[in-house]
């Protein structure tokens, strides 16, 4: 099966779609990235919020979610799932985040190891190098 773009407010989000993308957010970040946090922070919920993945069928591939950060957008729990690594789904989540984006600025906080895919896509660094559960991140930026 050919893996398609999906994006939905989270209303829009029927149960089983919500679980996979949760379970995908859990067994990479929590599990395989060995970091106990709280993902459920309440902004999966808000109106403004995009989610955005990529599935075959019912198998998410990939995901990540736009919030809306006083007219900025921010992009957040992006991640791919181990099996669809490297066949090129990151960069069509991206593309089609920045699709859903339009002209408006946008940051992330990007693992300190991924900086280099996301300045693919225009975002530099706009401050230093920080630690989030352990991991170190880059502070980006894309503009207008």
């Amino acid at each position: 099966m050919r893996t398609q773009a999906h994006v939905a407010l989270f209303r829009d989000l029927d149960v089983t779609t919500l679980y996979a993308i949760l379970r995908l957010r859990a067994d990479v970040f929590v599990v395989e990235q060995k970091c106990a946090y709280g993902d459920l922070d309440g902004r999966d919920t808000e109106p403004a919020t995009r989610h955005v993945w990529f599935a075959d069928g019912e198998d998410i591939r990939a995901y990540l979610r736009i919030l809306d950060d006083d007219g900025v957008a921010r992009i957040g729990r992006v991640v791919v799932a181990p099996a669809a690594r490297g066949t090129g789904v990151a960069s069509d989540l991206m593309t089609q985040a920045l699709t859903i984006i339009g002209e408006r600025p946008s940051v992330l906080g990007a693992q300190a190891h991924l900086a280099g895919f996301y300045g693919k896509f225009g975002y530099e660094q706009i401050g230093p190098q920080y630690l989030e559960d352990g991991i170190p991140h880059i502070p980006m930026r894309r503009a207008a």
